[in-house]
């Protein structure tokens, strides 16, 4: 298939072994300090799979049972699939797009790279560059809050009449993300990613077997499988439940990530997204099925709350506090990889989230002609990675509307980035005949995927008003 789409070319440029490594092709170019200390070209296919594991693959998935309670049994499955389809598509597109520039002599390391080369300057300065920082920077906000109510959760299995608030736990976790978020660069994170990558597995597994105890157990909740809600408010509910399945599936730093991979660079990224794809088809299906078989029209924003019952626990509490650690060691490596990037994962997702952030502000504020570790550049690092999580961990416990947040989130941005700019980069650059099925899937998935985005945002900003006339700031949800 990658054959297929991707037309010859003979025009290679040659390059330095410093661009090579660093991902600047042109030496004459002015040196970019993010691109030098954070996307560092020295990784493998396996360390590629790792990261994007980790971006994808997150503790997000616990809301896929509440998605299906909006679409049933029937609309659920195949929305799952059909965006696992899509998104596994774009971003082999977007891989192939990439490596056909990097022939071109232009290797593009970040969207608004690809956006400003391609699609023309503006778009990447005030479209896809702030668009995706939006991204990044609202998946260390959401997971922020998601390691709040992990900590929360352990909190009250320990001392159920406890009082403290989920801003508390909010400012606890930020503090760890304060630590990790001086992870110095993308390249940095593999092993951590390694460990990410075992932990969704074994919490996944967790969290399906313990629906499925609770499902054949004697206390097993009355499950009802109709579809939440009636006309209009049915209609909403099933766009905010492909913007939750679309943010479930995004990444929003592929290219970050295949600027990571050491040269050469052509079909490592395809043998990544293998990986990735493989462990989401175990964890995505597993949890969304069990959950929604378990719980029903019930389920809430994350399968967890179920677990907890509404006067004592589901599950024994070594269970749930075992389900609880992993997953919140598991946000934390998300976090991170997202706003590193931007000026460096809850906590292995977060790092990843924070690396395109982190390399933002390298660019911003760091001296590629100074030492990576000068005083120079670590004081200036240091000052910015932490306001940026300091900023997010407040937002976090002010605002502590999950599902909500993730569905704003899915509409606005993920599904722009991650199911349109793909196909028109694509027949931009390789310009396909308009006769050629290629053109019309992409250009069909493009039209499909701005119209579920437009309706997607209504319904998400709508449930978000709704929300707030119930939820107040700081509040102990």
């Amino acid at each position: 298939m990658a054959a297929d789409l991707v037309p010859n070319s003979s025009s290679k440029s040659t390059v330095s072994t410093v661009g090579k490594q660093n991902g600047l092709l042109d030496p004459s170019k002015e040196l970019d300090a993010g691109a030098l200390f954070v996307l560092k070209s020295r990784g493998s296919w396996l360390h590629c799979g790792y990261h994007l594991t980790t971006s994808i693959v997150a503790p997000v998935l616990l809301s896929l049972p509440y998605a299906l309670t909006l679409l049933g049994w029937a609309g659920g499955i195949l929305c799952l699939v059909l965006a696992g389809l899509v998104t596994f598509y774009s971003y082999n597109l977007l891989s192939l797009v990439l490596e056909h520039h990097a022939q071109l002599g232009q290797r593009h390391l970040r969207f608004r790279d690809m956006a400003r080369d391609i699609l023309g300057p503006r778009w990447g300065k005030y479209v896809i560059g702030p668009l995706q920082f939006g991204i990044c920077y609202g998946a260390v906000v959401a997971g922020s809050l998601l390691g709040g109510q992990s900590l929360k959760f352990i909190y009250l299995l320990s001392n159920p009449n406890g009082t403290m608030k989920l801003y508390e736990f909010i400012v606890i976790f930020g503090g760890l993300l304060l630590l990790l978020a001086q992870i110095p660069s993308f390249h940095s994170l593999r092993h951590i990613n390694l460990i990410s990558l075992v932990l969704c597995l074994t919490y996944s597994a967790c969290v399906t077997a313990g629906a499925i105890k609770i499902g054949h157990s004697e206390n097993a909740p009355i499950r009802d499988y109709s579809v939440n809600g009636t006309g209009v408010n049915r209609v909403f509910g099933a766009a905010n439940a492909v913007a939750i399945i679309s943010t479930t599936y995004a990444c929003g730093i592929i290219p970050e990530i295949q600027a990571t991979i050491a040269p050469p660079v052509k079909g490592k990224m395809f043998k990544g997204l293998c990986v990735c794809y493989a462990v989401i088809a175990t964890t995505f299906l597993s949890v969304a099925i069990s959950g929604y078989w378990a719980f029903g029209n019930q389920a809430m924003g994350t399968v967890l709350s179920n677990f907890m019952g509404n006067e004592k626990p589901l599950l024994p509490t070594r269970f749930l506090l075992m389900i609880n650690v992993f997953t919140l060691s598991q946000i934390s490596a998300v976090t991170v990889v997202r706003p590193t990037q931007l000026a460096s994962d809850i906590e292995t997702l977060l790092d990843v989230y924070l690396q395109p952030t982190n390399e933002v502000f390298e660019k911003l504020f760091a001296d590629p002609k100074m030492d990576q570790y000068s005083i120079r550049n670590v004081v200036p690092r240091l000052i910015s990675r932490s306001s940026s999580v300091i900023i997010a961990t407040l937002l976090a416990a002010m605002l502590p509307f999950f599902g909500d947040i993730m569905a704003l989130f899915g509409s606005f941005g993920c599904i722009p980035l991650d199911f349109i700019f793909p196909m028109v980069v694509y027949n931009v650059s390789f310009k396909p005949s308009k006769r050629s099925l290629v053109f019309w899937l992409n250009t069909s998935i493009a039209v499909v995927s701005t119209v579920l985005s437009a309706v997607g945002a209504v319904a998400s900003v709508r449930q978000i008003v709704i929300d707030a006339k119930t939820y107040r700031l700081f509040a102990n949800v």
